[in-house]
């Protein structure tokens, strides 16, 4: 009986993070200074539990101390795509399948950045895809359709965004909609505009920096450790001019290799995104202020890991889709407030408990 109830102690603190070290790190909980919200598009378990397996190097994902499940739906769909998946982040609201930053009824809500510039919070984006694309695009923008990338770039204008890190050039100063040069136009808000193909540090208030006329390049077409190198130069350049500061990173092709039912692609993109997390969590734990938050918009493709009759000791990756998914994805938490995330939730809580713990409620 004793044995037994040690066995289901252990499995509940493996679960759900309660250690030691957890429990001393929530008994001197405070309000985050910092926040960076990372976001695995497409990510769900078995990606994590595919990629990782194996792995030589450190495992990010067994570094947090706090772990959640979140509920996926659209307000249309069981199924979400990543507009309305990461609309939620943003505005903690439902939307349509689609949508970017309105609520079920198409309706504008204020979002987290707008709150966060109010308080004087630096806000920030960094992605593998388009800066316009539906995940960072949530963040900043408000349109009915995901597909407005050239409408989505001129929210960037609105101030609320201070720094955007990508592809995406094309719907900058290449614009089919109308003759506008956006990026000239930020220049006179002044943002430090730079576009190249090859990533390289820059230093500046307000950024936006674009490396494609579209997405990135893949990680097996040699991308490298730009994730890396962008997030690094997103923390320095916020924490220098803002001090206090909420930045998005996400790691946008573990999706698409989801979607090519590609399962080296997905690794590849996925181990990039376990290299930041190395790096953001480091970079936590010296300074004791910031919360890392790291999650999925959705799952992608129904990956399941299936026997290896023929090597036991591996798997065979199996596709079930060449969409999305409606399993609860992982919530990992890690920092100032991480054991507010643990639990089943709606993915909307992930909102309401950033507005919380950050005291935005005043913001409206």
């Amino acid at each position: 009986m004793k044995t037994r109830i040690l066995l289901i102690a252990s499995l509940f603190i493996s679960v759900f993070g309660i250690s030691n070290q957890a429990s001393a790190q929530k008994s001197k909980t405070k309000t985050p200074k910092r926040v960076v919200f990372l976001i695995g598009d497409g990510m769900g378990l078995a990606q994590i539990s595919g990629a990782m397996s194996g792995y030589q190097g450190q495992n990010a994902f067994e570094r947090f101390t706090y772990i959640g499940l979140s509920k996926t739906k659209s307000a249309d769909n069981y199924i979400t795509d990543s507009g309305a998946g990461a609309t939620v982040f943003s505005i903690g609201k439902k939307a349509k399948n689609g949508a970017i930053g309105v609520d079920s009824a198409g309706k504008a809500s204020e979002g987290l950045f707008e709150k966060l510039k109010k308080a004087n919070w630096g806000t920030g984006v960094v992605a593998t895809s388009s800066i316009t694309h539906a995940t960072p695009a949530s963040f900043y923008a408000h349109v009915p359709s995901r597909k407005m990338e050239e409408q989505i770039a001129t929210f960037l204008l609105k101030g609320n965004c201070d720094l955007a890190i990508g592809g995406g050039q094309k719907f900058f100063d290449k614009r089919t909609l109308d003759a506008r040069n956006v990026f000239e136009e930020l220049k006179l808000l002044g943002f430090t505009i730079k576009t190249d193909s090859v990533f390289e540090p820059i230093e500046a208030r307000k950024l936006v920096y674009t490396l494609a006329q579209n997405g990135m390049k893949t990680m097996e077409e040699g991308r490298g450790d730009f994730l890396l190198q962008a997030t690094k130069l997103a923390q320095t350049n916020l924490l220098k001019y803002y001090g206090n500061y909420f930045l998005m990173v996400e790691g946008s092709q573990i999706d698409w290799g989801g979607h090519d039912n590609n399962y080296e692609y997905m690794k590849a993109e996925l181990l990039d995104f376990n290299s930041v997390l190395n790096q953001v969590l480091d970079a936590a734990i010296k300074d004791g202020e910031t919360l890392v938050i790291v999650t999925a918009d959705h799952e992608t493709g129904g990956l399941s890991l299936l026997e290896n009759k023929e090597n036991p000791s591996t798997f065979t990756p199996n596709y079930s889709s060449k969409g999305h998914s409606g399993i609860m994805v992982p919530v990992f938490a890690f920092g100032p407030g991480a054991e507010n995330f643990t639990g089943i939730y709606e993915n909307t809580e992930i909102f309401a408990k950033l507005i919380k713990l950050l005291n935005l409620n005043g913001n409206d």
